[in-house]
This record gives structure tokens, sequence and C-alpha cells, in this order.
């Protein structure tokens, strides 16, 4: 049975150097995606998201805007960011690394999610729900994202290492009965 994303409790985060000193954080707050999860091995699990590119948010409109703009993601010609896992390795009960495609600006690269299964429980409607951590790290320049000015005092205004950090929640929908 797939399993969905819930929108209203989960993060989609990811940060970045500014001027090689600080760390700039913002996020995605539009996206979708399922889980096609092979209990309890996990080995044939499949996970997919979309993210709306324009949905970004760091908290600056004018940095925002940039982050839109062709010098990064160009949201216009490239709206969506994908997913989708290609094999699932799982370490123990609560952790897994989930291999996978990320497709930014229409360039696909291999990336490896480390997960953390936080717990189970049911929701109010009595469906499954499951708590996950992901992190990675990905090198923006290797999807094409090489925008940068140098900075007198040597280093880059924008660093390379993009960390990205998601804390999902999932849910199991409840099955339908049809008739009667």
């Amino acid at each position: 049975m797939a399993w969905e994303f819930d929108p209203a409790h989960t993060v989609i985060e990811f940060s970045a150097k500014h001027m090689m000193v600080t760390t700039v954080k913002g996020r995605f707050t539009k996206f979708s995606g399922k889980i096609d999860l092979d209990e309890p091995e996990h080995t044939a699990s499949q996970v997919e998201f979309t993210i709306e590119a324009d949905s970004l948010s760091t908290g600056d409109p004018n940095r925002d805007n940039h982050l839109r703009s062709p010098d990064f993601l160009d949201v216009a010609k490239y709206p969506t960011i994908n997913f989708k896992s290609t094999r699932v390795e799982k370490l123990d009960d609560d952790h897994a690394r989930v291999y996978g495609d990320l497709t930014i600006r229409d360039v696909t690269k291999p990336v490896t999610l480390e997960v953390t299964r936080e717990g189970e429980t049911k929701n109010m409607k009595g469906e499954r729900l499951a708590g996950y951590s992901v992190h990675t790290s990905i090198n923006r320049k290797d999807w094409g994202l090489v925008w940068n000015v140098a900075l007198e005092t040597g280093g880059v205004l924008v660093g390379e290492k993009i960390n990205i950090n998601i804390d999902a929640e999932v849910f199991e929908p409840a099955t339908q009965t049809v008739g009667a």
C-alpha cells in the first residue's frame, strides 16, 4: 500500500553557507509524494516526491526571487524538483539508506538519503502514521547551479555544499469499504 506525505506535518529544508561564515536556511512549502513501503525488510520499498520549486522560502523576498531566477533554480523553465528511489538498504529496524535520482533543472544525478524512522502510531482517522528524518548533502554545481561571486577576502558568496533535511510524516490511508 502506498503511504502519502502529510504536507501539514512534513518539512523540506535546505541550507548553504553565505559569505563563508554563516548558514542560510530555507524550505519548500509545496510538494507531494508517496512511499510504497515493503514491510518488514523495506528493501523493495519505493519513494518518490515532487517539489514545486517556486515554493521556496528563506524569509527574504529578494533572496527568494534570486534563487527562483535563471541564476539558480530557473523555476519558470524548470518548475519542479523530483526524486525517485532506485534502491533501499535497510541498516537496522530504524535506519536505512535510500538511493535514488534527484532531478534539478533537468539534470539527474544519484543521491543517497540517510533515513531514520522516528516512530509509528495511528492518527485520528485510524490510519497508520509514521515519522522519518532524512538527511543528505549535495554539491549544487553538479546540477548546474554555478552562479557565485568571489569575495575580496577570499572564498565565495554562496557555498557549493547544500544540506537537505526532511522531517516527514507519512500515513497509510485507511482502506475504504465499497457497497452496503
